[in-house]
């Protein structure tokens, strides 16, 4: 029988550090339940000691998961540990996940520790983790740079004190795949106890070579693979859960292991992660892009029709691109509704929401046709994005475009319980709408993203509009949907303004990052 690869999802963790991508609670655990639909082996569900929402995120993620490990983050930090030991408590089954940096330059310039102390904490921490489960991983922070008889001590170290998981993370994406599989392969081979502990890679794709260094890892006795799912995450993001488990699926004839992973809820999975961040995923990424099942070169088509191994080394069905899916429009009633969000990962907390959420569906049905997975999760998101505080409201927009005329648009803001009205014109009805709204929030926030991506096709499909916008070094997305693209705009921009005047809204504290 082959080894298991453990699949460890960090998108609650990692994936939410990207610019803007801050997640709800509620969105967390819509995508916990996703990733326990998916099989993933562990949970790394956030940051405890970052804030009071991140703790109650992890918290409620832990209350609700019962078929994977729930982990939390911290600092080799006794007050990071014991904030993660609490948020676990309700936990069926959970990890803690604790790191400090172990690179001459991060020793020496951030942390100001000689290399024993950095051991003496790592240890300290590890030990303190011990008191609240026995499921204790510990991270060598930048172990791409970190010198390798160092992390032989410190490691078999660790090991000693409690650690049942070793995550060797490429913190900065400096290495390369046969470098980095050598290191792991060195480090099993000379630390003492290393058969005390399962070894495990987390790779960010400086590079572009997160998934190809985590691979590498694998095939030379890692068995646990830190993912996000569409490789989200800080910068260029991390190694991609579905690129990762895919590879090991399909060339089960290098890899002598395999994962528990139901590969047919990938794509949902995908989809999901990208409505509630607002990153869409580009047409030709691998696995799960729009395109990467796609054949238009006449010769792959011939090939495809006369064999469909010729072109096609993995089935679209196994990762969940032709499900079947039961198509919901005008006329279903509330318990179809129901039934497939609940199918979704979405459920409701009470009646009323039912009823908002099926109100809104009923709207939806009334400008178009059909309404597919994408509609919903869509309009789910929408529904928890009007659940947050709402300084600012859409209330009414006008706009009118003309050949030879300037765009201008007339739009009406409910502020804080008082109705206002604004009218600019722009360079397009879009461009006049963004600035009408500014006219009267006057936020002074700078606009760094404006992406536009069809929910479904055909010319009635939703679009889905992401606008990030930057404040004093404050980044928020923000993000909007609608059959008509300039009220999805106007949603969007109104979306992130509410963001940055959320007072209450998470940040992310922490001085370094596995």
């Amino acid at each position: 029988m082959k080894d298991q690869l453990i699949i460890f999802d960090t998108t609650l963790r990692d994936g939410e550090q990207s610019p803007g991508a801050s997640m709800t609670r509620d969105e967390k655990i819509r995508i916990a339940r996703a990733l326990e639909r998916l099989k993933v082996n562990i949970i790394e569900a956030g940051f405890p000691a970052a804030s009071i929402g991140d703790f109650e995120a992890v918290q409620a993620v832990a209350n609700v998961i019962k078929d994977s490990i729930v982990c939390g983050l911290a600092r080799a930090l006794d007050k990071d540990i014991d904030r993660a030991g609490e948020a676990l408590k309700g936990a069926k089954q959970s990890r803690i996940h604790t790191f400090i940096a172990t690179s001459p330059i991060h020793m020496q310039m951030k942390l100001n520790m000689t290399p024993e102390q950095v051991i003496e904490h790592a240890v300290k921490a590890v030990k303190r983790a011990r008191q609240y489960t026995d499921d204790v991983e510990f991270s060598p922070e930048d172990a791409g740079r970190s010198d390798e008889d160092f992390l032989c001590r410190i490691l078999e170290a660790v090991i000693n004190a409690g650690a049942t998981t070793l995550n060797i993370p490429d913190t900065v994406g400096y290495s390369i795949p046969q470098q980095f599989g050598a290191t792991i392969k060195h480090l099993i081979e000379r630390i003492p106890n290393s058969d005390k502990a399962i070894f495990s890679v987390h790779c960010h794709n400086d590079l572009g070579l997160a998934v190809a260094n985590s691979l590498s890892a694998v095939m030379n006795g890692a068995r646990q693979v830190e993912c996000t799912i569409n490789g989200l995450g800080e910068r260029a993001g991390n190694a991609s859960l579905e690129e990762v488990v895919m590879a090991v699926r399909t060339r089960h004839d290098v890899f002598d292991c395999q994962t528990r992973i139901d590969t047919r809820e990938i794509l949902t999975c995908s989809k999901l992660v990208s409505s509630i961040t607002g990153f869409p995923v580009q047409p030709n990424k691998a696995i799960v892009g729009a395109n990467a099942f796609a054949h238009e070169a006449g010769i792959h088509q011939d090939g495809i029709l006369k064999s469909r191994e010729t072109y096609e080394i993995m089935r679209a069905e196994d990762v969940g691109w032709t499900a079947n899916r039961m198509v919901l429009g005008k006329h279903s009633g509330r318990n179809a509704f129901k039934n497939r969000i609940n199918e979704l990962g979405f459920e409701f907390d009470s009646e009323a929401e039912l009823n908002d959420a099926f109100a809104r569906f009923k709207q939806l049905a009334d400008k178009k046709h059909e309404i597919f997975d994408e509609d919903l999760q869509t309009l789910i998101s929408e529904t928890s994005i009007e659940a947050e505080d709402e300084h600012i409201k859409l209330v009414a927009l006008k706009v009118c475009s003309e050949t030879g005329e300037v765009p201008n648009a007339i739009v009406t803001l409910r502020l804080n319980n008082q109705e206002m009205t604004g009218n600019s014109i722009g360079g397009g009805v879009v461009d006049a709408t963004l600035k009408a709204i500014e006219q009267l929030v006057k936020s002074d926030a700078s606009l760094e993203l404006y992406s536009v991506n069809n929910v479904t096709n055909g010319t009635d499909a939703q679009g889905e509009v992401t606008v990030r916008l930057e404040k004093s070094g404050r980044i928020v997305n923000g993000l909007g949907a609608d059959t008509d693209i300039v009220t999805a705009s106007a949603k969007a921009y109104i979306n992130a303004l509410n963001k940055l005047l959320n007072v209450n809204a998470r940040q992310h504290p922490q001085k370094s990052e596995v």
